[in-house]
């Protein structure tokens, strides 16, 4: 059998108004999208092998939940509130790792978590 390449992650958050969805995206991403497949979808790299896409789908919209790993998260955090997305608040779980939780304009859940030591 032969050995399967690393996985790469390509997660889609589902939006109702795909162009106010995309600026507040960019803020929470810290830039524009690495590209646009079309008219109504923008890619973002979040990790070397993983990606985040915003997609225009009304019927969908508010229904994600997506998490992404980071080294630093009160870094992290700081680095969303200065383009001006209010960082939450942060919350323990069990095992020692910390995550904080944001959620865009149609409810989507968008979680940077840090994993304990």
């Amino acid at each position: 059998m032969a050995p399967m390449s690393e996985p790469q992650l390509f997660a889609g958050i589902p939006v109702a108004d795909y162009k106010a969805s995309s600026a507040w995206y960019e803020r929470l991403f810290g830039g524009p999208p690495d590209f646009r497949p079309h008219d109504t979808e923008a890619v973002w790299r979040a990790s070397e092998r993983g990606w985040v896409y915003v997609v225009a789908d009304p019927g969908r919209a508010g229904h994600a939940l997506v998490t992404v790993l980071v080294d630093d998260l009160d870094a992290h955090l700081a680095e969303i509130a200065e383009r001006g997305i209010a960082a939450p608040a942060i919350e323990t779980i069990p095992n020692a790792a910390r995550k904080a939780t944001f959620v865009d304009p149609d409810g989507n859940a968008i979680t940077f978590g840090e994993t304990a030591g």
